[in-house]
């Protein structure tokens, strides 16, 4: 997305890998190398995997101190994605502790969202934006953008459109965006952006 966003979220390689739960009120819990003795690959590797269950449980605090374990095992894989996952986690838990309350607070939610493609939640985040600040165009964009990655091109027209009305500036911004190339020269977006084509 280009520079648009009022807030910079730096993009995450975060990807939801499939993790089975839990049983229900059962805390996964990570296994551990006895005291002073090192970290085995093994042990590292079911540190590693307890703490994704907690992760998908959404027990972020269980679940930092699981991937902390992991990280400092000898395999440099799982200790690369665990310091990764670790540092979720302090994000996330640092969310929790600051609910959002405004329009600009649940816009900088949802462009976090739309950087790590987290689609549903961006649009949910921009939406109540939008409910809150139904005329700022930089919502409208972001709502455009996370329309045309979902597939919904018509979703996205509208809000571009509106983006447009509000400022026309955002017609030049979304040509250059590289998170709107894929979508710009098909209909209906290709006439919004490159109305002077029209009739070509």
């Amino acid at each position: 997305m280009a520079e648009k966003k009022k807030a910079t979220v730096t993009r995450s390689s975060e990807r939801r890998a499939a993790a089975t739960h839990p049983p229900h009120g059962q805390a996964a819990v990570p296994s551990r190398a006895a005291p002073g003795e090192p970290h085995s690959g093994q042990s590292q590797l079911a540190a590693f995997e307890s703490a994704m269950r907690l992760f998908h449980a959404r027990q972020f605090r269980e679940a930092r101190t699981a991937f902390l374990e992991a990280r400092d095992g000898p395999e440099r894989d799982i200790a690369n994605r665990a310091g990764l996952h670790a540092q979720m986690c302090d994000r996330r838990l640092q969310e929790a502790g600051s609910a959002p309350k405004t329009a600009d607070d649940y816009y900088t939610w949802g462009v976090a969202m739309l950087n790590t493609r987290s689609l549903s939640a961006a649009q949910e985040h921009l939406q109540k934006a939008l409910a809150m600040a139904p005329d700022s165009d930089h919502i409208h964009y972001a709502m455009a953008l996370a329309k045309a990655l979902s597939g919904d091109l018509p979703g996205a027209y509208k809000h571009l459109e509106r983006a447009i009305d509000l400022e026309p500036h955002n017609r030049v911004a979304a040509r250059q965006d590289a998170d709107f190339a894929p979508f710009a020269t098909r209909p209906p977006l290709d006439g919004l952006l490159y109305p002077e084509k029209r009739g070509w």
